[in-house]
């Protein structure tokens, strides 16, 4: 284990329902997230329970910071669905020297020390990042059976083509047989830590000839670990899709369908944004109204990257006043610093 789990874990605060039934066959379901991903948070749980209502669950979040207002949300969610629920903070100061860009912060890595956390407690988990929601049954997953040195159960990122490029560019040619996205992990807890999984992560993350390779952080060290020990689900479970496609002169298809389960919206701007105005966006609002976030406002842009994305929205949306405005914004951030 790469971090002492007696003092990583600060604080532990049930927000369970007190009438759930806790149950050996529950869906352990883990998020790790900072603040600014409390609000996806909340709705990812939401949509999990509003379309699977035959599953047990646990959910268990990981953060760095947690206060009243997310405190009663939280619970009332808990209790709306009669779940249980489980909040982590975390003392990330050993996370915080780790490589990190304006869109993947420290708390990417919450994810090795969930899988540690619960190495000896559970078989199996998933770990789901807050920006994915669901849309359908998680039924299957339950079902999944891990053999030999299989780790992870994953859904591949993309094409051929794209594995080529990453096997060739992290210098591992195994990972030409796939590449997958370390958003959606159904992680054998006995493996990972039968194999020191996250020691192994750290371990490459402090060589700096492996982090002049790296394009996205810890998702392409698992695949340089994992390579040849994943099971690849269906890509039903991971359907990705940027809002920022809306964008685009010649759009992208859109890959939600009737039988997608879990869309993972990608890129900056995320659903929970009120500039986030588009039908792709429906599983996120659907979840949001059967929630208790149906009255909380939709998150406004702050840093100059939402600011920049808000003009350009509103400025596709017709909404041509506003979006001038957070221009305006924009730019004034740009010269104050």
């Amino acid at each position: 284990m790469f971090f002492d789990k007696q003092n990583a874990v600060v604080k532990r605060i049930d927000l369970s329902s007190s009438d759930v039934l806790r149950s050996s066959d529950s869906l352990h379901i883990s998020y790790g997230i900072d603040r600014n991903f409390l609000y996806g948070c909340g709705i990812s749980i939401a949509s999990i329970l509003k379309n699977n209502t035959d599953i047990n669950f646990v959910f268990h979040i990981f953060t760095d910071y947690f206060d009243d207002e997310w405190e009663r949300l939280f619970k009332a969610l808990a209790y709306q669905y009669n779940t249980s629920l489980v909040i982590y903070l975390v003392d990330c100061e050993q996370l915080k020297s780790l490589p990190s860009t304006k869109n993947w912060s420290y708390a990417t890595y919450f994810r090795f020390i969930i899988a540690d956390y619960f190495s000896n407690q559970l078989d199996k988990m998933i770990y789901m990042d807050a920006d994915i929601m669901c849309q359908g049954s998680l039924n299957e997953l339950l079902h999944v059976t891990f053999n030999g040195d299989e780790v992870a159960a994953v859904v591949p990122e993309r094409d051929s083509v794209w594995w080529a490029k990453r096997a060739d560019a992290l210098g591992i040619p195994s990972i030409e047989k796939g590449y997958f996205n370390a958003g959606f992990l159904l992680i054998n807890l006995e493996n990972w830590s039968r194999l020191n999984i996250s020691t192994k992560a750290m371990e490459l993350l402090s060589q700096e000839e492996v982090k002049t390779k790296l394009s996205f952080l810890d998702q392409d060290i698992l695949n340089m670990l994992l390579t040849g020990k994943v099971i690849y689900l269906d890509k039903k479970y991971n359907t990705q899709y940027s809002l920022n496609y809306e964008l685009q002169k010649d759009k992208k298809e859109n890959p939600i369908t009737s039988s997608t389960i879990l869309v993972h919206y990608i890129g900056p701007t995320k659903p929970w944004h009120e500039w986030a105005n588009y039908e792709t966006a429906k599983p996120f609002l659907d979840a949001r109204a059967a929630s208790p976030w149906r009255t909380v406002p939709l998150l406004k842009a702050k840093s100059s990257n939402h600011l920049r994305y808000c003009a350009k929205h509103n400025i596709k949306q017709q909404c041509y006043t506003l979006g001038l405005l957070m221009y305006l914004k924009y730019i004034w951030g740009k010269i104050a610093n």
